[in-house]
């Protein structure tokens, strides 16, 4: 007679539920921790989930950290592309992305909140920069669009939308970090400054850069 066969287990799949609780539960940690006391455990025991939770839904904490400042991103975007919606021109357009990062620097009613997470992201660009370049293409995605789209016209001559959106957000990531090193500066002093550099690298002229400075 042959031995009698086990049952297997259903091994169950994702919830969605359950990852958005993961992900919330380090989202608080990293906001309060950074990436460095971001752990497994440390997020299992805030979420009041157990580790086959986790591993239902992460291979790992890289692909955790991945996730948390894609998810970020995808919020920033939505944030990013709400102040975008209002520009009649692509120069419009690229002024009202920069002015959002700008937010982070100089509006104190979101910069509290976004500063930790973003020089966390900035800081893993270096240490581990897999994880953070999907977060990093969402952020500069709706910059990137409107940057093909002025090419696409004739408003932007030269460029390489992709390639230019990276050089505009290392622009203004240097105001933000100078002015949270700082304090010091002023936001329409800073503003000018990279809508002259940014728009003027796009071939914009300098008419146009002084009517979307104003």
């Amino acid at each position: 007679m042959s031995s009698p066969r086990r049952r297997r287990r259903n091994k169950l799949g994702p919830d969605p539920t359950v990852r958005r609780e993961i992900l919330a539960a380090a989202s608080t940690i990293l906001r309060e921790q950074g990436v460095r006391g971001l752990n497994i455990a440390a997020v299992l025991e805030r979420a009041a989930l157990g580790t086959r939770a986790f591993y239902r839904h992460f291979d790992s904490k890289d692909q955790l950290v991945a996730a948390l400042l894609l998810e970020m991103a995808r919020a920033e975007e939505r944030r990013l592309r709400r102040r975008m919606a209002c520009a009649t021109t692509e120069i419009d357009a690229v002024a009202a992305w920069i002015d959002g990062r700008l937010d982070l620097a100089f509006d104190d009613k979101i910069k509290s909140d976004l500063r930790r997470v973003s020089l966390e992201a900035q800081s893993q660009m270096f240490a581990s920069p897999n994880l953070v370049m999907p977060a990093d293409a969402q952020l500069l995605k709706p910059l990137s669009e409107a940057l093909q789209r002025g090419l696409q016209h004739g408003v932007f001559h030269h460029i390489d939308p992709a390639t230019d959106a990276q050089a505009i957000h290392a622009v203004v990531w240097a105001g933000i970090e100078r002015q949270w090193t700082t304090g010091d500066c002023d936001r329409e002093n800073v503003r000018q400054r990279t809508l002259r550099f940014c728009l003027g690298g796009l071939g914009v002229t300098a008419e146009a850069i002084a009517r979307v400075s104003l």
